[in-house]
């Protein structure tokens, strides 16, 4: 009962603020211009701010465990490209895959994953090392994919392609905000208090605007007439991607807050910024926002599952 209030109490605030989200734009206090400000405000500076907190305070000096970190680097890649090739052997609307693929993968694993292992282990074990090991590539791979299958995108060669992938990986504001924070934490570099503060403050908004957009963009009609992809990418999210990686977490001996943090990569619903980057990167933010909504609605179920499931086997 204990962990199952916990993970409600983890999910259902940010359900809540998508709910206030939509209630606000259906009484006219949000319009499509405060919209289309706030997403850019998010994409630019307030979601890079966070990343770059995140990364820049993670101590990577101490307690470097490399079989941790190649574990957490590879079920990223192969869960990126194998859901990629699946959705795109199989999805006959090919306008969908790119924010399908996205959201299929990628979870709050720097917004829930600290918290998470605090909340069970009392510190943050190894949730730093996993978001540093893996959230780069969850950007990285999510700005090619969202490229390559960019509606805007059509027509152009593969090698044109490709290199716009390239370009837009180096110059995504999420990917510099991660590339800029792992000097500060590779060299122990800290910022002054003023700066520090004002970060903090800045990322702070990040998560709350981005929830409040997706709710108010939210449109019940058009997602139900995604609810198929919806419902497959959820169940992809929360249930199938954890049940593939987790016999393999085991078998390489992880335990402990390791598994935890491995879940929140895994099993965590998926993030607001797979909303905003497939809306400002040509892709479906309609299916974006439906998955974002369903699976964070469902996780307190899910993660409560997989962590009784963890502690019934004695691995927690």
């Amino acid at each position: 009962m204990e962990n199952f209030l916990f993970s409600l109490n983890a999910s259902m605030p940010v359900f809540l603020v998508i709910v206030l989200g939509w209630m606000l734009m259906q009484m006219k206090l949000f319009n499509k211009e405060f919209l289309a400000v706030a997403d850019k405000y998010v994409f630019k500076v307030a979601l890079p701010v966070l990343l770059f907190r995140d990364i820049s305070t993670t101590n990577l000096r101490e307690g470097l465990d490399w079989s941790f970190v190649f574990f957490c680097m590879g079920a990223t890649t192969v869960m990126f490209l194998g859901v990629w090739l699946f959705a795109s052997l199989l999805m006959k609307d090919k306008s969908l895959v790119g924010a399908f693929t996205q959201a299929s993968v990628r979870g709050s694993a720097a917004i829930l994953g600290i918290a998470f292992v605090e909340n069970i282990y009392g510190d943050s074990g190894m949730a730093p090392l996993m978001i540093v090991s893996a959230v780069p590539l969850f950007n990285i791979y999510s700005v090619i994919i969202l490229t390559c299958c960019s509606q805007s995108g059509t027509g152009m060669s593969r090698a044109q392609t490709i290199r716009k992938a390239c370009i837009n990986v180096l110059k995504n504001p999420i990917i510099i905000g991660i590339v800029l924070g792992i000097p500060f934490s590779v060299f122990g570099i800290t910022l002054p208090t003023i700066l520090s503060k004002t970060v903090s403050n800045i990322a702070a908004t990040a998560t709350p605007i981005a929830l409040l957009v997706v709710g108010a963009n939210f449109e019940g009609r058009k997602a139900i007439s995604k609810i198929k992809p919806t419902i497959i990418a959820t169940l992809l999210k929360l249930m199938i991607v954890p049940a593939v990686f987790f016999p393999l977490a085991v078998m390489m001996g992880f335990r402990e807050s390791q598994l935890v943090a491995i879940l929140v990569m895994l099993g965590s619903p998926t993030t607001v910024t797979c909303y905003i980057m497939a809306k400002n990167m040509g892709n479906d933010a309609e299916l974006s926002s439906s998955i974002v909504v369903m699976s964070t609605l469902l996780s307190s179920v899910t993660l409560t599952f997989w962590i009784f499931l963890l502690r019934t086997l004695s691995l927690i």
